[in-house]
């Protein structure tokens, strides 16, 4: 049985990721620090689970790091822990640079250490999570895996640090690394600060939906099971010092998404006074900084791993408006005690 150290595992991706290797029946410590958009209540079914061990800790506690890798000895590190909300990022760039570059900074440094120590295991590897966001807006064609690198705000750029540590430590210390750079996720359980889970809590609850600028910037949006059967097919198929897109099946503006979520929520939940919920669209003051369009080619990832999306916007929009129509006390709560949907991002 192999044993992995998922840090963020309590988070949007890193919680789903964790459940499938659970259900492959790998082991797994969860590290994670409990932050606001993390929530243990997701992974509540394997409380009692042998094979699963959760713990309470920030990547940047270089003694509880240090004490993790001596006490379970994993096979494998795959970093979700991050901040991640590019409007939180303008708010409060600090936690952005201390997280995603000091914290990848002490995490590879014990992974070095540990690895050193186990006299270079060969099967040993550590996986960084980063984002379509790093390569910055692209207007024309789509950004390969040696396309360069040219962030935009606090967040993508704390993560392109991060990337560049991990690419140096290789060239460095020849330190067995993936990178994986996935383009934006949607699914259950994911915190409503993002976009689609917003949309779809705020006109259930018959607020504003917020469209940032002229709403004509352009995303490509993968499915959360999609996203995690790459990233697990990358853990025991990829190649050690390489990166790997990871890349939706469709582009689409936020305009026309947030239509049509509307369009779909006319059809599952119409309301009662019959109106279509795209009265409640408005165009609000864009965010500062806010990238155009992001394109992934994951073309590398199919030849090499046999890997393509499966769920096509349509479909994946279906089921995480059903979702979260079917699961309303997980995120009232949140609503209530977390965030309530203002806006964030603004101009300082």
């Amino acid at each position: 049985m192999k044993c992995f150290l998922i840090c963020g595992g309590a988070g949007f991706i890193g919680a789903h990721f964790v459940r499938s290797l659970l259900n492959d029946n790998h082991k797994v410590i969860n590290l994670d620090l409990l932050t606001y958009a993390a929530t243990l209540q997701t992974l509540d079914e394997f409380k009692k689970y042998k094979n699963y061990k959760f713990i309470k800790g920030d990547i940047r506690d270089k003694k509880k790091i240090k004490n993790v890798f001596n006490s379970f000895k994993p096979d494998a590190v795959i970093n979700f822990a991050a901040q991640t909300h590019v409007d939180r990022s303008i708010d409060n760039p600090d936690e952005f640079v201390t997280t995603n570059i000091l914290g990848v900074f002490n995490l590879m440094n014990n992974s070095l250490n540990y690895w050193n120590s186990i006299k270079k295991n060969k099967q040993f590897k550590f996986i960084q999570v980063s984002t379509d966001e790093v390569y910055g807006s692209v207007i024309k064609g789509s950004s390969k895996e040696f396309s360069c690198l040219s962030p935009n705000s606090p967040y993508s750029a704390s993560k392109t640090s991060a990337d560049h540590l991990v690419l140096s430590y290789f060239k460095t210390f020849n330190f067995p690394y993936i990178i994986l750079r996935p383009s934006n996720n949607y699914g259950p359980y994911q915190f409503p600060e993002k976009l689609i889970p917003l949309i779809i809590l705020n006109a259930i609850e018959g607020k504003h939906l917020p469209i940032y600028g002229n709403g004509k910037n352009v995303r490509s949006w993968l499915y959360i099971e999609d996203n995690i059967d790459a990233i697990k097919k990358i853990l025991f198929k990829g190649k050690i010092g390489n990166i790997y897109n990871i890349g939706g099946k469709e582009e689409i503006t936020n305009i026309s998404l947030v239509k049509n979520i509307c369009k779909k929520l006319d059809k599952i939940r119409p309301k009662k006074n019959k109106k279509k919920y795209e009265t409640l669209i408005r165009y609000v003051e864009d965010r500062p900084g806010h990238d155009q369009r992001y394109s992934l080619n994951s073309s590398k990832i199919k030849k090499e791993i046999n890997w393509v999306p499966k769920t096509n916007l349509d479909c994946g929009l279906e089921l995480t408006i059903k979702w979260y129509l079917e699961n309303e006390n997980w995120w009232k709560t949140i609503r209530k005690f977390k965030y309530k949907g203002e806006r964030l991002g603004k101009k300082r």
